[in-house]
Parts: C-alpha cells; sequence; structure tokens
C-alpha cells in the first residue's frame, strides 16, 4: 500500500501559486458525456465521470498519467509533450510509441506516492482504475481536487462496474465504446478533438479486420492474467468478455461477473478450456507474471497439465493491457483471433 498523506503547506501554496485549474467536482450518475463551454477556443470542458463533474478551463500542460492504458491512449493521441511523468506499467510499451514515451518521465514502476505525483506540479491527473485514485492507492480524488487538480478516470472501470471489493464485479458487460468514449474525452480535455475521432476510427478498422470471417463458437477460452498460487482468471464481463464475444467464443468462467476472480486450477482442470489465453507481464508483484514462468507452471503442475490445451500447447500470449478495457483491447482480439485461426479453432 502507499501513502496516501497530504502534502505540506508548502506544497499546497506552490501549486497554487503554479496556476492549477479550477476543478469543481460533486456527486453523479456515474455516466460519462462530454460538453464543451461557449469559449471561442472550446474551454471549458466539463465532463461527468465516473460520479463526479470535472471541470477543465484550459487544456493541461503538466498531466500526470498514473496507469499504462492511460499513458498509451494520451501518447496515442500526440500529447508526449504535455505529459510530466507517467506511473504504473505492467508491460512494454506500445508498439509504434516507444520515442514519444522515451521523453516522459515515468516516476514509479508501480502505483507512486501521492508526494512523487504532486513534485511534479501537475495540471491534471489521469487513471485507468477506480483504485489508483482511491484511498489506499495513489490518493483519493479528493486530496487532488482541493488543490485545485481535476482528475479523470477511465469510464470503463465505473460504468456498469461495483468497486466495492476485490477487482469489482461487472454489472453490466463491458463494451470498447466505454474505451471510445476515454479516448474522445481525454482528447477534448487536452483541446484535440480531432485526433480523438480519427484514434477512434483506426480502432473500430482494426475490430472489424480481426473479425471478418471468423466464428470461433466452438472454441472455448479461459484467461489468465497474474499468480500461480491462487491464479486470476477472467469472469464474463471485462475485456475478455470484449474479446471473447466478438470471435464468437466462450469464456469458461462466463458464469461469474467479478472482474478477476481467484479460482483453484482443480475448477479449471474440471472446466478443460480449448485455448489458455496467458497474461504476458514484466513487472514482479505476483508468482508467475512472465508467460515462460506460466506455462512452466502448467507443463509441470500434476493438476493443470492434464488439461487438452496444455497437452497441445494451445497458448495465446497477450500484454496485460490487453486483458484490461484499454486501447489494447483490440491487440488483444487480433491476437486471440489469430491465434484461434492458428488452432483451426475459427472458421
Amino acid at each position: 500500500m502507499l501513502p496516501t498523506a497530504t502534502p505540506a503547506p508548502i506544497r499546497t501554496a506552490a501549486l497554487l501559486a503554479a496556476g492549477i485549474l479550477l476543478l469543481t467536482a460533486c456527486g453523479g450518475d456515474g455516466s460519462t458525456t462530454a460538453t464543451e463551454g461557449a469559449a471561442a477556443d472550446g474551454f471549458p470542458v466539463t465532463i461527468e465521470n465516473c460520479g463526479r463533474t470535472v471541470t477543465v478551463k484550459a487544456p493541461p500542460e503538466r498531466a500526470v498519467s498514473v496507469d499504462q492504458g492511460s499513458t498509451e491512449i494520451l501518447l496515442s493521441l500526440g500529447l508526449a509533450d504535455r505529459l510530466a511523468a507517467t506511473a504504473t506499467w505492467t508491460d512494454p510499451v506500445m508498439k509504434g510509441l516507444e520515442k514519444a514515451n522515451a521523453g516522459v518521465e515515468r516516476i514509479a514502476e508501480n502505483r507512486p506516492s501521492s508526494e512523487k505525483v504532486l513534485d511534479k506540479e501537475p495540471d491534471f491527473v489521469s487513471a485507468s482504475f477506480t483504485s489508483t485514485l482511491a484511498k489506499g492507492g495513489v490518493a483519493p480524488r479528493e486530496q487532488f481536487e482541493r488543490l485545485g487538480v481535476p482528475t479523470y478516470i477511465s469510464p470503463a472501470d465505473c460504468a456498469g462496474k461495483d468497486n466495492s471489493s476485490g477487482d469489482g464485479a461487472r454489472t453490466a458487460p463491458l463494451t470498447m465504446d466505454s474505451v471510445y468514449t476515454e479516448v474522445r474525452e481525454l482528447a477534448r480535455v487536452f483541446g484535440v478533438p480531432e485526433r480523438g475521432d480519427a484514434l477512434v476510427k483506426k480502432l473500430r478498422a482494426r475490430v472489424d479486420k480481426a473479425t471478418e470471417g471468423v466464428d470461433a463458437s466452438n472454441a472455448s477460452l479461459l484467461y489468465w492474467f497474474s499468480d500461480s498460487k491462487a491464479p486470476y482468471l477472467a469472469g464474463c464481463c471485462g475485456a475478455p468478455g470484449v474479446i471473447t464475444e466478438e470471435l464468437g467464443a466462450k469464456n469458461v468462467f462466463d458464469d461469474t461477473h467479478d472482474e478477476w476472480p481467484q479460482i483453484s486450477w482443480e475448477t479449471v482442470a474440471d472446466r478443460n478450456p480449448d485455448v489458455l489465453v496467458i497474461g504476458d507481464l514484466t513487472r514482479t508483484a505476483q508468482t508467475a507474471e512472465s508467460a515462460a514462468k506460466k506455462i512452466e507452471f502448467l507443463e509441470s503442475d500434476p493438476v493443470t497439465r492434464t488439461m487438452d490445451a496444455v497437452k497441445n500447447r494451445r497458448y495465446v500470449l497477450l500484454s496485460g493491457q490487453a486483458m484490461n478495457p484499454t486501447i489494447r483491447t483490440v491487440e488483444g482480439l487480433e491476437r486471440v483471433a489469430a491465434g484461434l485461426r492458428g488452432f483451426g479453432l475459427a472458421g
């Protein structure tokens, strides 16, 4: 658990003196829509975001993105020069963004302290997960708001989701529309809405291409994110659910709405999925983070090595970000589709 202490008064004064943008926040209904003010330049921009009304009076110049998924959206929008820092990475940066990412300071591989974030004197803070900007995470959103720093959380992590325990549970299936909404809203916050529209158009085209002619209705899948002792496996309705639904396949744990339930290997072996979709993470927070470590476990454990997918080495490797609701969910869809075709399990 990372520190979430309120910064010293001198830091508060420095932030306010730097002209940090005014934020107004209040309770909302959890929906996410963006409206622009009447100013000629399109500002202020007001967004209903995860139960809060967020108003940004001018395009951010010193943003801090504290989750990799959010960072990669901003980099894809050509906003590297507006990022003061990033944090919380599970994977190498998305292909094509290496140069842009190299110029942005990474203040922590995992969640940074609130002090590290505030040291960058941010004028905007974005995150992919509700837990990142909550007690026990970097800091509650209220802490940044008291300093006049607008915050934003991916709508994919709050719309149709109950985050009251664990990794949360889906009350409604995730769709790519939530990701597209995030892209467009962040683009509007930074004053580049046309870039958001262009990126969404490209993502939609990739989804159409990946799913064209695919019928995987006879294939069953299991998604393993991390940990070999008490594995985190995908429930029905998060990002893996988007991939599964688009391909017409079946997730063997589509009977649970928990985002990432921990399930015994005996139960997994009993359901005997056709294909194992394996997270290939570079972090070291859990056991068996990399795909190599996961496969080593699967092929040596007396329970898991009996599964058909293991015997036939039907593995599809994905980045951790491709298994989260981000723009890289499209990458996950492409790779799973290719894997199913390669295994002869997609028409």
